[in-house]
């Protein structure tokens, strides 16, 4: 088959639930997210630009493409387009509050202080600690590791150029001191100063994988993750999770998740939040 050819139209190409089934398979295998049949119409919506591109006439030989180990790249956009990356800065800022309040005067010497945002998207999650390590009284002796499997929007969080719009939860003290406005070819946007850049570290990591040379954190966020992945690997991830935790290190979840049935080696300090136990 060819590459996109613009006289070439697809309306609707159907998803059977063999196919439909096959990228459950490997979505789980290669990232440990769980599709649900709900999700069959988010799969042939996002896969279908990429059936138009290739020229295929079914998602099958689609399936059949990302499959040739040749095509590890066409695999990786794959993943790209089925992981969903919602977010925004400050989300959830209650647990911001409680890092700056609760957590921070707890640290003690000179150690660096090392934050771990997994599943980071974009960006915004580690520039929002970001600010509140800066704010704070560690006199810049932090460091923040963003980490996801998509590639795609690990670049957008390296560049960290948003548009104007995405400030609007940013409280207006670290807009002043933390943000800086585009000019001319970057009028409308903003980024973060570059004595916070300088200390977030964004890298490619699948976390249904062991964890290579990361080393080890006082607090890790890992929110709003394991609402795709099912009990099994949910278990699994926690526990590599608290290999890498300092002791006495905290876990931070989503909202609408919690560690019930899911690991012991942790106490509840307010919902969500919790504490290495050794």
């Amino acid at each position: 088959m060819g590459a996109d050819n613009s006289n070439y139209l697809i309306s609707n190409i159907p998803l059977t639930e063999k196919e439909f089934t096959q990228f459950q398979k490997m979505i789980y295998e290669w990232a440990g997210i769980h599709m649900s049949e709900s999700k069959k119409a988010l799969i042939s919506g996002r896969l279908l630009k990429r059936l138009r591109f290739y020229q295929f006439h079914s998602y099958q030989e689609y399936i059949d493409f990302i499959l040739d180990p040749k095509n590890t790249e066409e695999k990786q956009i794959m993943v790209n387009l089925l992981t969903t990356n919602e977010t925004y800065f400050f989300r959830e800022s209650q647990h911001l509050d409680y890092l700056r309040d609760k957590i921070l005067p707890q640290h003690k010497g000179n150690e660096t202080f090392r934050i771990w945002s997994a599943a980071s998207s974009s960006g915004q999650e580690a520039y929002s600690i970001g600010m509140i390590l800066q704010d704070s009284d560690l006199n810049g002796n932090w460091e923040i590791i963003g980490t996801d499997i998509n590639e795609t929007v690990l670049e957008k969080a390296v560049i960290g150029i948003y548009p104007l719009e995405a400030s609007e939860k940013i409280p207006e003290n670290f807009l002043k001191k933390y943000c800086l406005r585009g000019v001319r070819s970057q009028y409308g946007t903003f980024t973060v100063v570059d004595e916070i850049k300088s200390r977030i570290h964004f890298i490619k990591m699948n976390l249904n994988e062991p964890f290579k040379n990361i080393g080890l954190f006082n607090l890790v966020f890992l929110r709003n993750v394991m609402i795709y992945f099912d009990q099994e690997t949910k278990i699994a991830l926690v526990d590599r999770i608290y290999n890498v935790i300092k002791p006495s290190g905290y876990l931070i979840l989503g909202h609408s998740e919690n560690l019930n049935n899911i690991s012991k080696k942790f106490k509840t300090l307010a919902p969500t939040i919790y504490q290495k136990i050794e």
